[in-house]
């Protein structure tokens, strides 16, 4: 008796079912991504389009708005990746409708849609919101930095902006005579045919930064000008420290991305990249009911700014108002903190960093010691023990199995359009699981 095995036949005519709606099982993510952006509201995307039937026809959006959700639900954002997907891939080719939307295609979608992509973040929390998946009582606020498409060497300060025009131009003046010689030439050179070369660019980028270093003179020298007048006026000097002679803002040389203007070099446990600051708000059951994007390491001063864009978008799911407030020392400032207190939240933030040899642990009484004894009620510790299950595997998640580790997109508005998307993607994600459930 011969060996037995199940045969492959490469010359068979149809290997899939003639319907695409036995490609997948019923209860597979690309189906429920379909399901569920039609139950979206999409007039954003259609207004785009002429209403009168004129011009080259468009895909639907309804099948691009699904294909970019599943894409970035499953770990796939380059439009290339998307496109070959779109061939190659079963669930691709059902979410698509069996269309096969070129790269270029779904780039201009992103990027033409931004703002209307990102709204779709507070239609899948209302989505959440009716499934019984928001708990708002508790809200955890943390962030992580995410790299920039960006490269940190291509960060340049003003002199070295200026001495890349000059050389530039030395090499476009050099050019030109050993291809006209004596002659003058008819054509206009590229760099002043197209105005978005980089020429252009870097002398935009110059012109921000002296704008930049005018503004925080002219701001210094108001500082200086209002303690003069008060001295003047009560012949005692201000109370504060007095300003020293070289401020670090101003002896800090600025530096800027020409790539990514908006990136900055942040500070992660393995170093600086160049990124951005990508901020999360979440429930105890891990959904994300607000996310932002700041330039800069620091999260000081952004827990203010977070709980009331989570009040915002709570409110708009119609899922009531959050109690507490839970976060990490790094969010710690004596006005967020004091703001919040007076809105009735309860806020449980330590004012000492993780080791006691923290920036504030010599600090005694007042707000810090109020903190501290809040912070030490049994019932409050245990509360703030579950701040990192409500939010770290969030980040662990996002990072990790879903592979975002750096921004497709370029410029502050554009990222935060897809940090949104991502986390829309995450509570479409919880609400599949708990279906499947």
């Amino acid at each position: 008796m011969g060996q037995n095995f199940i045969a492959g036949d490469r010359d068979q005519a149809f290997l899939l079912p003639p319907d695409v709606r036995d490609w997948v099982p019923a209860g597979h993510l690309a189906w429920f991504v379909v399901d569920a952006v039609d139950e979206l509201d999409l007039a954003a995307f259609y207004a785009r389009y002429r209403r009168d039937g004129w011009g080259r026809p468009a895909f639907d959006p309804a099948v691009m708005v699904a294909l970019v959700l599943y894409g970035y639900a499953v770990g796939v954002r380059s439009a290339r990746a998307i496109e070959r997907r779109c061939v190659e891939d079963v669930a691709f080719r059902v979410v698509a409708a069996n269309l096969r939307p070129d790269h270029a295609t779904i780039a201009r979608f992103r990027v033409e849609h931004e703002q209307a992509l990102a709204g779709l973040f507070g239609q899948v929390l209302a989505m959440c919101q009716r499934a019984g998946l928001v708990r708002a009582g508790v809200i955890a606020v943390d962030s992580t930095k995410v790299a920039a498409n960006a490269s940190g060497l291509q960060n340049k300060t003003f002199e070295d902006l200026a001495r890349e025009v000059l050389e530039e131009a030395a090499a476009i003046d050099a050019a030109e005579d050993e291809l006209y010689g004596d002659a003058r030439g008819d054509e206009l050179p590229p760099e002043l045919a197209d105005p978005k070369t980089r020429r252009a660019r870097i002398r935009q980028l110059m012109d921000e930064l002296d704008a930049e270093r005018t503004a925080e003179q002219a701001q210094r020298q108001a500082m200086l000008d209002r303690r003069a007048e008060h001295e003047r006026r009560t012949g005692r000097r201000p109370s504060g420290r007095p300003p020293v002679e070289q401020p670090k803002a101003l002896a800090k040389v600025r530096r800027i991305n020409l790539t990514d203007p908006d990136s900055r070099p942040v500070k992660t446990p393995r170093g600086f990249i160049q990124g951005y600051n990508a901020q999360l708000v979440t429930t105890p059951g891990q959904i994300i009911v607000a996310a932002d994007v700041t330039t800069g390491s620091a999260d000081q001063g952004q827990l203010v700014p977070m709980v009331r864009a989570a009040r915002a978008e709570l409110d708009a799911a119609g899922a009531g108002a959050p109690g507490t407030v839970l976060a990490d020392a790094g969010y710690w400032r004596n006005r967020d903190i004091t703001e919040l207190d007076a809105q009735r939240l309860r806020v449980l933030v330590p004012p000492d960093a993780h080791t006691r040899a923290g920036p504030l642990a010599g600090k005694r009484g007042g707000l810090y010691q109020r903190m501290r004894d809040r912070l030490a009620a049994p019932e409050a510790a245990a509360l703030y023990r579950r701040r990192m299950a409500m939010i770290e595997p969030v980040f662990g998640h996002t990072k990790a199995n879903r592979r975002f580790e750096r921004f497709q997109r370029r410029g502050l508005d554009a990222v935060r359009s897809e940090w949104r998307l991502i986390a829309a993607t995450h509570n479409l994600l919880k609400l599949h699981t708990t279906a499947a459930a």
